[in-house]
């Protein structure tokens, strides 16, 4: 992997990871249209820590609060009833279904799923799931003629079924095209959360997955020479900063905006991806990985 290819796809890491498109699918796809070597699933799995190094920095008040909470929850019972230290334990009930499944399809991760046509396949699939889920809100808080507008839960009213959802719905990023946030936080919107509460589970969800997951590569990379080191930290220093601005940017835009342009996005990405694979323009499958 050259520098400049590193660079390119730090910032699409960066710029995707937060968003409701799938930042594996454009990294698969950034190397496709370019006629790089796929990144390959390692790549994507360490830069992903540069962008949950940004999620840290950003929610840190957020996160200390509820770690301390946490950990005084295990030794004051009088603490288990504080939000802070039930959301600590209820970030570890949503991470069992993606740690499970991402062990248990580590192979499928790698390989089959990231075929193209599976990606604009769940690109579009989930798009239009996006689409519905932001109607289905949009119509909860505007109201109608003859309907007032629907109160709609907060992070006070999680407990452990709907975490477990939550994670559910994370799990399904494992597939490229899916897009971790875009399952998310369609799934929280289904389940009648607003978008900020929906959007900031989504994140802090992510941590532990992502991170295990990044650390999990390291560990099996060094020394195997499957991965190009110096273009591969540079690329997540990239992800990091770039990241850092789309969460601050996306938190203020997700109170007020509708995620149609990300369905429409989505969608037209899709069917673009389908039509250059059926015309043989664009390979399904995966070149060998860079390293």
């Amino acid at each position: 992997m050259s520098w400049f290819e590193s660079l390119v796809l730090g910032l699409v890491q960066g710029l995707t990871e937060f968003l409701p498109v799938s930042s594996s699918a454009h990294l698969r796809l950034t190397a496709a249209f370019s006629g790089w070597k796929d990144p390959g699933a390692a790549f994507t799995a360490i830069t992903q820590i540069g962008t949950e190094a940004a999620v840290l920095i950003y929610f840190r008040k957020d996160i200390g609060r509820i770690i301390s909470a946490w950990f005084r929850s295990l030794f004051d019972k009088t603490m288990r009833r504080d939000h802070d230290a039930q959301m600590g334990w209820l970030v570890i009930v949503g991470s069992i279904p993606i740690g499970v499944l991402g062990v248990t399809l580590k192979d499928q991760i790698e390989g089959p799923f990231r075929d193209l046509r599976i990606t604009a396949t769940m690109l579009i699939v989930v798009g239009v799931v996006i689409g519905i889920a932001d109607r289905l809100a949009a119509r909860d808080e505007t109201g109608g003629r003859h309907r007032a507008p629907k109160q709609r839960k907060t992070l006070e009213n999680l407990g452990v079924k709907d975490g477990l959802i939550f994670g559910l719905c994370q799990a399904c990023a494992l597939i490229p095209g899916v897009s971790r946030s875009g399952a998310t936080i369609s799934g929280g919107l289904f389940m009648g959360y607003k978008r900020e509460a929906a959007a900031r589970y989504s994140f802090l969800l992510a941590i532990p997955a992502v991170l295990a997951s990044g650390l999990f590569e390291v560990k099996d990379s060094v020394g195997s020479g499957d991965v190009d080191w110096g273009p591969t930290l540079f690329a997540t220093v990239i992800a990091f900063a770039s990241g850092y601005a789309v969460i601050a940017w996306f938190m203020k835009w997700i109170s007020n905006k509708s995620f149609m342009p990300f369905v429409w996005y989505r969608v037209a990405l899709g069917i673009v991806i389908i039509a250059l694979v059926t015309a043989g323009a664009l390979s399904p499958h995966a070149a060998e990985s860079a390293s």
